[in-house]
């Protein structure tokens, strides 16, 4: 919009070409956060009244002066304070289902569409100028504050003596033909419906539906990451809670146990269709049930272990590991690291028409043609340990088994990988020599372990540069030593971070990649193991064998120019 305002205003004669050139130069200088508008009335070329009315006039909608303008604080509280001010407007006045927002560019269409989600309400844009919108944001969001805060000595005394007092009675008790009825309404419908697909378009892998005394929120898991998506009203928590639970196929009339539950939807999305899996469950809270929905896309599922993030020679560990004919090879790291795309890109590596392969999961999270997966359930005792036991009578060549939890799970299946099979299965540890001690702590005799387990992998995921805002940053050569470079590479790497856009929603990150540490269990690691070796001495030693680890593997794609120095810090230690 900024090189088409310069235009207009030089064609209306309100600028000269010389002082648009002057501007345009100053903004290409201040970032690309900076607006042309702003920059030509800090400059003195023009006045902010100026350029409002002239945009009011050019697009049709109406300038407004904030200084005469009373704002409504409730509905101040529809729009978060961080998103007025990324956008630069300001929420002004609520008349039915219309919302009226003060914004600096009325052409801003993602902004309006952005607003229109979060509050599901109808956006009708007025312009002002960008000085006066952030000062009424300052102040406005200010106000809230302070009401919200408000002193309770100064409360007791503007109400009186004679307050009134009458105890609530529990709203639990809902009729359940009321809940069903305000389920299906058009309105919630939708809105569920625009919660659910909107999810896809951003790429997220999990919603949360959150009540609280005073708000309900919204949060979409974007790259790991949660971020706040929208806040509907308060009063249409029960409608869409009950609407979540009735396409989940659960109870709605039980709202004090946790429930889980399957949605499964078909959606046209760019033209085509999408067929979308969404785990779900629901957890009572203090104010209401928690809804938490995994999305399991399969168009997301990467099957190519070569595009997952390995390093060539962890790839070519890993690899020859899974196409032993027996033995235990083990993922670890914590939820949501990646484990169960890693084991399944390993089974289609090893799914051939000669080849049995037994799944014990929960839950089945991806199905896989030509694979016999099993969803454990725990209530009719159908359990890893149960499921592992009846594999065995199936003839298989491969077994995995969805996690190692307990003693028994794990007896079961370090004998079936003694036994001619190939065993892969997950644990929740921090690293891979870490697993050893896991292993061992579970009731496992050291000489089992050391025979059984033929290779570990510990797995994080972080997240990547943006591509279209990717840019080279200056580090001192101490920050690159303490990140835990040599100082031959501290003198030659070379830093990038996203500087935000509207690619990666202003974040800087776009997408995910995994760090790995893959530890052979050779004859030298066997003998550390058997006489009981603690985790640091395991490592040591496998480092020395050439185990890159995850802060290693983290460095590499700092070198390579794929994520930054703060991803690896968060996710890995030195």
């Amino acid at each position: 919009m900024s090189q088409r305002l310069g235009d207009l205003l030089v064609r209306e004669k309100i600028i000269t070409p010389d002082q648009l050139e002057k501007a345009l130069k100053a903004q290409k200088e201040a970032g690309p956060q900076a607006r042309l508008g702003s920059t030509l009335v800090h400059m003195g070329f023009i006045t902010g009244e100026e350029v409002t009315n002239f945009l009011s006039r050019q697009y049709g909608v109406p300038a407004i002066n904030l200084q005469y303008f009373e704002i409504d604080p409730t509905v101040v509280k529809l729009v978060p304070e961080e998103t007025a001010k990324r956008y630069q407007i300001l929420p002004l006045s609520r008349v039915g289902a219309s919302l009226t927002i003060a914004m600096v560019d009325p052409t801003n269409v993602f902004a309006m569409d952005d607003i229109k989600f979060m509050t599901g309400f109808n956006i009708e844009p007025v312009v002002a100028s960008e000085a006066a919108i952030m000062e009424a944001i300052e102040k406005a969001y200010g106000q809230v504050e302070v009401e919200e805060g408000s002193n309770v000595d100064e409360l007791l005394a503007s109400m009186g003596e004679d307050a009134d007092v009458e105890l609530q009675a529990d709203q639990g008790e809902l009729d359940i033909t009321e809940l069903e009825r305000s389920a299906e309404e058009a309105p919630i419908v939708k809105l569920v419906n625009i919660i659910l697909t909107d999810a896809v378009k951003r790429g997220a892998s999990d919603i949360h539906v959150e009540p609280y005394e005073k708000e309900y929120r919204v949060r979409f898991r974007i790259d790991g990451v949660l971020q706040h998506i929208m806040s509907p009203p308060l009063k249409l928590k029960d409608a869409i809670i009950s609407r979540i639970k009735i396409m989940a196929k659960l109870d709605i009339s039980e709202k004090r146990l946790p429930q889980d539950g399957r949605i499964m939807l078909k959606m046209q999305l760019g033209g085509r269709k999408k067929q979308l899996d969404y785990r779900v469950n629901s957890l009572p809270t203090l104010w209401g049930e928690k809804i938490v929905l995994r999305l399991l896309d399969k168009e997301n599922l990467r099957l190519d272990m070569t595009k997952l993030g390995f390093e060539p020679d962890s790839l070519e560990k890993f690899q020859k590991a899974v196409l032993k004919p027996y033995g235990m090879v083990l993922v670890t790291g914590p939820t949501g690291s990646g484990k169960t795309n890693t084991l399944y890109s390993s089974i289609s590596l090893l799914n051939k028409p000669d080849t049995n392969i037994m799944t014990a999961e929960d839950p089945v999270e991806f199905q896989l043609h030509g694979v016999n997966q099993v969803q454990m359930k725990d209530s009719i005792g159908l359990n890893f340990a149960a499921a592992l036991r009846a594999f065995l009578r199936q003839d298989p060549n491969i077994i995995l088994v969805g996690e190692i939890r307990d003693f028994e799970t794990a007896e079961i299946a370090i004998k079936a990988s003694l036994t001619g099979h190939l065993v892969l299965s997950t644990l929740h540890t921090n690293g891979a020599p870490e697993t050893i001690s896991r292993l061992m702590n579970m009731g496992i005799e050291p000489f089992l372990v050391a025979t059984a387990v033929h290779l570990i992998c510990a797995q994080r995921l972080i997240r990547r540069i943006c591509s279209e805002c990717k840019e080279e940053v200056n580090l001192p050569p101490q920050a690159l030593l303490d990140a835990g470079y040599t100082p031959e590479e501290s003198k030659t790497v070379k830093i990038y971070k996203g500087k935000g856009c509207s690619n990666c929603n202003g974040t800087g990150y776009k997408g995910r990649v995994g760090l790995y540490e893959v530890m052979e269990v050779d004859d030298d690691i066997r003998e550390l193991i058997l006489i009981g070796a603690s985790a640091t001495e395991l490592k040591r030693k496998a480092m020395e064998h050439g185990m890159v680890t995850l802060r290693r593997s983290g460095l590499v794609k700092v070198k390579e120019g794929v994520t930054t120095l703060e991803e690896v810090a968060r996710e890995t230690v030195h």
